[in-house]
């Protein structure tokens, strides 16, 4: 194999390892060397135990050789951000405050990749806490950059050929900014596809899952693998859930309509990142219609603020007021805002948060995905924030299914996300018309 395994991507690993030409401890050893290579530099990890994880690819290869049933992800490598809980693994959630903590059980998520006979690989830096304050992680396509967040890590270990995939959150951008600012796939699917618990919790009705790859069938592969039921989240629907991977492969039976929404904060947008979307539209032309929204919508900016913050001090108030003198003074100011916001504010924003659900469930009727950007160009230096998580507010708050696309290219040569956006429990379709995007641009350039 002139490829190194580690290059593959988890889709071209799974086949080598079916049919018996690379074994997992191949894979996963190729892509210790790697991190062993550059993680100085990058930083994604937060925890890697090597012995460990090779101990799990051995005995991955065992199952193999035993002629037992293989999973989706058998064998395959995967990192998780430091926030989703593991049993074996320590998991701090990017703060002193809890260095060495070990949980007792795995997140569900966690069950469900074993069961599909992933190898955990180790975790991925989060900012604190899942928000605000930068990690120590650089952006693989430029050390001097922000990998974005608050999945930094999960979005860097992929972008830098740590693992073909890893799982990340997003309660506002932090699956789809970061997986623009480093140049991957990044795929948030509807609200409730995948479930939560024994994930951080700092927003019930808003935090969701994601995945990041080198390619969006590999990001759909993993999210297949992590979505099901779970009665102990309140947000996970009962219903089936589309197959997301195929949906990734297949063709459109028709050319799919797209819409640009001209929000009012799109000025925010780098001068590059205007002319990159201006190209991309040209490409595209009569499938996208440009549309110039109701005041309301670009409002819903406030009320994923309000929703979020209020419900953070709601979940994890005893840890702050216990430590306060180990929170950043990046997050001390927002924590202190939040403790204002009475309870009848929040049930009005949880009503305008209902209303932008139903508002969506009618737009799509003319419409097979929206076209937006993922972030308002490319990553920020290092040490000038994550980025500005204002292009995905809208769409995570009302749970739709959303994916970032790396196909342009900043004033600097750093990567820029296109996003699409979608109706929600249609996921497949939105990988689908994502993939006839993706082709339609590639065969214009």
């Amino acid at each position: 194999m002139k490829t190194k395994p580690h290059e593959l991507t988890a889709t071209e690993a799974a086949a080598h390892i079916a049919a018996g030409r690379l074994s997992s401890v191949q894979l996963v050893q190729s892509c210790l060397d790697r991190i062993a290579e550059t993680d100085d530099h990058v930083k994604a990890w937060a925890h890697l135990d090597p012995e460990a994880a090779m101990a799990q690819a051995a005995a991955r290869d065992k199952h193999k050789q035993a002629g037992l049933a293989l999973g989706s992800l058998h064998g395959l490598p995967v990192g998780l951000k430091d926030i989703i809980d593991t049993r074996d693994m320590p998991t701090e959630r990017g703060t002193p405050i809890f260095a060495g903590r070990q949980p007792d059980e795995d997140a569900r998520v966690v069950e469900m990749l074993r069961e599909a006979g992933a190898v955990i690989l180790g975790k991925t830096v989060t900012t604190e806490l899942a928000f605000m304050h930068p990690s120590d992680t650089r952006n693989p396509m430029n050390p001097a950059h922000s990998p974005g967040g608050s999945s930094s890590g999960s979005a860097a270990a992929v972008a830098a050929g740590h693992v073909p995939f890893a799982v990340g959150t997003q309660t506002n951008g932090s699956v789809i900014r970061p997986a623009s600012f480093c140049g991957t796939f990044g795929f948030k699917p509807t609200r409730g596809t995948i479930p939560r618990t024994s994930v951080l919790q700092t927003s019930k009705s808003l935090d969701q899952l994601g995945t990041f790859a080198r390619t969006l069938e590999d990001a759909a592969l993993l999210a297949d693998a992590i979505s099901g039921h779970d009665q102990r989240d309140t947000e996970s629907f009962t219903h089936a859930r589309p197959d997301m991977a195929a949906g990734a492969r297949a063709t459109p039976p028709m050319e799919p309509d797209l819409v640009w929404l001209n929000l009012p904060f799109y000025d925010r947008l780098s001068g590059a990142a205007q002319d990159g979307f201006d190209g991309v539209m040209d490409v595209l032309g009569p499938r996208v219609t440009r549309m110039d929204p109701a005041d309301q919508l670009s409002e819903l900016v406030a009320v994923q603020a309000r929703i979020h913050e209020y419900e953070i001090v709601q979940h994890q108030g005893d840890v702050f007021d216990a430590h306060w003198d180990q929170i950043s003074d990046t997050l001390k100011p927002i924590l202190t805002r939040a403790r204002k916001i009475g309870a009848a504010e929040y049930e009005d924003a949880l009503a305008v948060k209902a209303s932008a659900e139903s508002f969506f469930d009618d737009f799509f009727t003319e419409f097979d995905a929206i076209i937006a950007p993922a972030a308002a160009g490319e990553a920020p230096r290092f040490g000038d924030g994550t980025g500005d998580p204002i292009f995905c507010t809208l769409w995570t708050l009302a749970g739709l299914p959303c994916v970032t696309l790396p196909l342009l290219v900043g004033e600097t040569g750093l990567p820029i996300g296109v996003q699409l956006v979608g109706p929600a429990h249609k996921d497949d379709r939105l990988l689908r018309t994502a993939a006839w995007v993706q082709r339609h641009v590639a065969a214009a350039t």
